[in-house]
């Protein structure tokens, strides 16, 4: 059965340190803390003293002072490993933890997954090929010198790289090795770790080599790893579950985070709140439930960017000041149709189309699948509609050689509704009133990715609620905004009202507006 040692490295909080250590060894594993020479010795020995009496516990000595995106982080790691190597003989795995790691399942859940498949747990990708590194640094992480920390030493760091750049410094990587990058939460088996270790003894130009990268947490291991063990040996994941918001910070999880959590497939997640000591407690009493089913629905990174955004305003970006003065022409006319339904609003633009009231573009600010003329290029993704979202309009305009245009919105724009109507273009906004049922609102919520197959009914008995009250309340705050030639139609209407509200919105005659109200199947689901 396995016997996982956890490498836990940490810099704050001995009381939680302690705990933490206690729970993970409660059910028979252990733990090599290395906590970091920066903190007070005082820290240090209250977590010695405060674990003394624990035979599963091991305190690093070699403590190293360290700091994010150094390689003091690595030899850290090393000096744990060695530790745990030397203090645990009988552990088969070792997994990396910090501080702000719990476990979201249980220890026998564990031990059994664990024992299902003989390999190494790690993200192991080619530096060079894969998109892993999304933003910033990549070559310059290994073919230049890196003495400084760049967070705390901002100025010097840059300057040393550009000196290094200008004189032509680049240096070769180790002939033998071929790097890879990946995450630093990993699990690797005891035979794994002892040779990474001999490696590093045996090995000191690729040490030196490292010990001057950028950042080298994700690529020493993760190299290695590969480098020493078969291919088939090695499961190219993380099994610690860790997201990162849109402003690039990794996401923090709160006490109301339970189920979803729990519904990952993964064994520890990261990173846990300080201040959600329920969700803590919970989790530590799930570690020694015994409990071994768990029901994955593998949804949390939508769900949880789902659940935090709601209620945020605001943008990451101004506008650019391109988009403020540009305008679509002052004798053009714009009409926006507003549904949460798409299918809904498709049909009306549909029969706008065939009846020849205007040109209708669907849902182009949301669906990149949109049909659309070719714009140059402009047109290609998203987020590039919605940077040149009045460039992109005019060029429709002219595209489609009229002066009146309709397209298709979610309500959940209301910024960029707001936007259209400070132009100096006509701007009327159609709102279009659906009625939602239960199984309307599952399927949205599937369709977006918040719930999938596996989620708990429970989880999805308490989102629906949220998820209808933000369709009620996207509607609402269209409706009280006093915006000019705002109209509304509705499901619950009868068609002669709704008919003579197109007829005002579209400014159309009275026949052609009976017919757009009458079309069939507009509001059925």
């Amino acid at each position: 059965m396995a016997k996982i040692a956890f490498i836990l490295l940490c810099h704050r909080d001995p009381d939680a340190i302690i705990r933490q250590a206690e729970g993970l060894t409660a059910t028979g594993d252990c733990v090599a803390i290395h906590f970091d020479a920066r903190a007070p010795a005082s820290a240090f020995a209250a977590i010695e003293a405060g674990l003394r009496d624990n035979p599963n516990v091991v305190m690093v000595r070699r403590r190293v002072r360290c700091g994010w995106g150094e390689w003091s982080l690595v030899r850290a790691t090393l000096n744990a490993l060695e530790a745990a190597v030397e203090a645990f003989p009988r552990a088969t795995h070792f997994y990396m933890l910090s501080g702000d790691c719990r476990s979201i399942k249980s220890s026998d859940h564990a031990h059994a997954f664990l024992d299902a498949r003989d390999v190494d747990y790690i993200e192991s990708f080619d530096f060079f090929t894969s998109d892993w590194i999304k933003t910033g640094m990549k070559e310059d992480r290994l073919i230049y010198r890196h003495l400084c920390n760049e967070r705390t030493h901002k100025r010097i760091f840059y300057a040393l790289l550009e000196l290094q750049r200008r004189l032509g410094l680049e240096r070769a990587i180790p002939a033998d090795i071929d790097v890879m990058i990946g995450s630093q939460w990993w699990c690797l088996r005891r035979g794994t770790i002892e040779k990474i270790l001999a490696f590093a003894r045996d090995r000191r130009d690729v040490m030196r080599f490292f010990a001057t990268t950028w950042i080298p947490d994700e690529t020493f291991f993760q190299t290695l790893v590969r480098h020493l063990v078969p291919r088939g040996e090695i499961d190219p994941r993380t099994l610690t579950f860790l997201m990162f918001t849109d402003y690039g910070m990794p996401a923090t999880f709160y006490d109301d985070h339970f189920d979803l959590l729990l519904s990952q497939d993964f064994l520890f997640a990261r990173k846990i709140s300080p201040e959600a000591a329920d969700l803590k407690e919970r989790l530590a009493d799930l570690w020694t439930s015994g409990r071994t089913e768990f029901p994955v629905a593998g949804d949390g990174r939508r769900l949880f960017t789902y659940l935090t955004q709601r209620g945020r305003e605001g943008r990451r970006f101004a506008p650019r000041f391109w988009e403020r003065s540009a305008t679509l022409g002052r004798d053009r006319e714009l009409v926006v149709l507003i549904c949460k339904k798409y299918h809904v609003a498709k049909r009306l633009a549909q029969a706008i189309r065939d009846h020849q009231v205007m040109p209708a573009i669907d849902y182009l600010f949301d669906e990149e699948d949109t049909w659309m003329p070719d714009l140059g290029g402009i047109e290609s993704t998203l987020p590039k509609r919605h940077r040149h979202r009045r460039a992109l309009l005019r060029m429709l305009f002219r595209r489609t050689g009229s002066d009146r245009l309709a397209i298709c919105l979610d309500p959940v724009n209301y910024d960029l509704l707001l936007d259209l109507h400070s132009d100096r273009a006509t701007i009327r906004t159609l709102l279009i009133d659906c009625d939602y049922n239960e199984v309307y609102l599952e399927g949205h919520a599937a369709r977006i990715g918040l719930i999938g197959a596996q989620t708990p009914r429970t989880t999805i008995e308490r989102l629906m609620p949220t998820v209808a009250q933000d369709f009620a309340s996207e509607t609402m705050r269209i409706r009280e905004s006093d915006l000019p030639d705002l109209h509304r139609i509705a499901q619950s209407a009868p068609v002669e009202a709704n008919a003579h509200v197109l007829e005002l919105a579209l400014d159309l005659d009275t026949d052609t507006a009976r017919a757009l109200a009458e079309t069939p199947y507009l509001f059925d689901d």
